[in-house]
């Protein structure tokens, strides 16, 4: 028998050895997932790092959707395993319940994302564990109907916090936290975490009606819904790039969730008002005051984070494409910290509008963000406090008296919302809460707190979790 050229033999190996369709993807998600749960980084952090991919959605969707249900999916696997889970290298634990995650979830069939996981292996530096790979998740096709009701049934031998927890695929403490908060509630809160968020998007109505917009989406073939109580919001049927979205090039229309959307018309603003954005990056909030708002005598953004300060004028200049705005000064530092180089802009009692959109923990924007669930530790919340409660005392003595400060977070943690802000009030004798304006219509489902209200995730609104206070300071 004529044995091969050796060049037909080269090709031959590389055949060999080229990874089948999809083992790519399924690789970086789960090299994505092993950063998250073991090098501590956020998702959107390391998935910036596949923008330039063909296959970067597949990439964050299999990724987000295997940190969503990363708690529940752990046990399960570990359960297959003759050793501790925790001491497989960090690579192939992710590996692992990534592929797990493939075979509950994706629209493939079983066998092929086991195929796929073990071809995998060989990407994620973990060849030698294929074996491994295979048996595991063989056995997980075969076994995955009960072991995940062990994890989704509750057991009467177990507090009711634990079986939420692990059928929730949420972190113990969180659980505890939602419940003792939102006793009615925390059950439906743990629920809307886990669905996928609609993509909602705003119109700056002053250039495009809601109904132009509409007409333009659907002779693209697409189909998207007026959010009812929030004027110019539009959520889309499926989310789209940001590239097929008519007058997203221009300003006209933005990415935003309606929630989102209440933090400008709160502040009440006029012409010819100074206004300050004191936690302003990305910027999505500080165009949507410049939009509502024309003619403002001057808008200033602050943010302690240089890089994300950038967005802010990316954001400005995308919209300026089509409308001249008020320009936007920026200052790049810590508003607790004031430095002699800001001194001129920010002048205590300078300002008849501030917003404070709060660093924060959060927790009503879980389905946006799965990785919160397991990022965030309880004893990360005292340090936001910290933050949020100088910030807001920073904020409260740059409002001139008869001003209006709003306060807001994407927090469903009354300890960084309505707690907080009581304790602000009640350190300040010239603080006060201030009412919701008559003219702003109040979204489905607002819950009207001691200080402030809440937005829960989803619920009646549909919007994300968030918290919002108006506050006003006397002479």
């Amino acid at each position: 028998m004529k044995r091969p050229s050796s060049r037909h033999g080269r090709a031959r190996d590389v055949l060999a050895n080229k990874p089948a369709p999809g083992a790519a993807t399924l690789a970086a998600a789960s090299e994505a997932v092993a950063a998250v749960v073991s090098g501590g980084r956020a998702a959107d952090e390391v998935l910036l790092d596949t923008a330039e991919r063909i296959d970067r959605s597949a990439i964050q969707a299999i990724a987000l959707g295997t940190l969503r249900w990363y708690l529940q999916l752990l046990p399960a696997v570990g359960a297959l395993l003759d050793r501790p889970i925790a001491g497989l290298p960090p690579n192939l634990a992710a590996l692992l319940v990534t592929g797990a995650h493939q075979v509950e979830y994706s629209r493939a069939p079983p066998q092929t994302s086991v195929h796929l996981a073990v071809e995998a292996s060989r990407l994620v530096g973990a060849a030698r564990a294929s074996g491994l790979v295979n048996a595991v998740l063989r056995r997980f096709v075969a076994e995955r109907a009960e072991l995940l009701a062990v994890a989704s049934t509750p057991d009467m031998a177990t507090p009711a916090d634990e079986s939420s927890a692990r059928s929730s695929a949420h972190p113990l403490w969180l659980v505890r936290q939602l419940r003792a908060a939102w006793p009615e509630h925390y059950l439906a809160i743990l629920a809307a975490n886990n669905e996928h968020p609609p993509m909602t998007l705003r119109v700056d109505l002053a250039q495009l009606s809601s109904d132009d917009f509409m007409t333009q989406w659907r002779a693209l073939g697409r189909e998207a819904a007026v959010v009812a109580w929030r004027p110019g919001a539009i959520t889309l049927a499926r989310p789209a790039p940001i590239s097929v979205i008519p007058g997203f090039d221009t300003g006209r229309v933005s990415v935003q969730d309606a929630a989102a959307q209440l933090a400008a018309p709160l502040l009440q603003a006029d012409a010819g008002m100074r206004v300050l954005d004191a936690c302003a990056a990305p910027g999505g909030k500080t165009l949507h005051i410049a939009q509502l708002t024309p003619g403002l005598k001057q808008l200033v953004a602050v943010d302690i984070d240089a890089a994300r300060l950038r967005l802010v004028e990316d954001n400005f200049a995308r919209a300026n494409a089509a409308a001249q705005l008020v320009s936007v000064e920026r200052l790049c530092l810590d508003l607790t910290q004031p430095t002699a180089e800001s001194s001129a802009l920010l002048q205590p009692q300078s300002f008849e509008r501030v917003l404070v959109d709060a660093p924060c923990s959060g927790t009503g924007v879980i389905r946006r963000h799965p990785d919160i669930k397991l990022l965030r530790r309880p004893t990360d919340i005292e340090q936001f406090r910290a933050k949020q409660r100088a910030l807001l005392s920073a904020g409260l003595k740059l409002l001139r008296p008869g001003g209006r400060l709003v306060y807001c977070t994407c927090s469903i943690l009354p300890a960084e919302n309505e707690l907080l802000v009581g304790e602000v009030l009640a350190a300040d004798s010239r603080a006060h809460a201030l009412p919701w304006p008559d003219a702003l219509p109040m979204p489905p489902g607002l819950l009207i707190r001691p200080v402030g209200w809440q937005l829960l995730p989803g619920q009646d609104a549909g919007g994300d979790g968030f918290y919002y206070a108006c506050l006003g300071v006397a002479t």
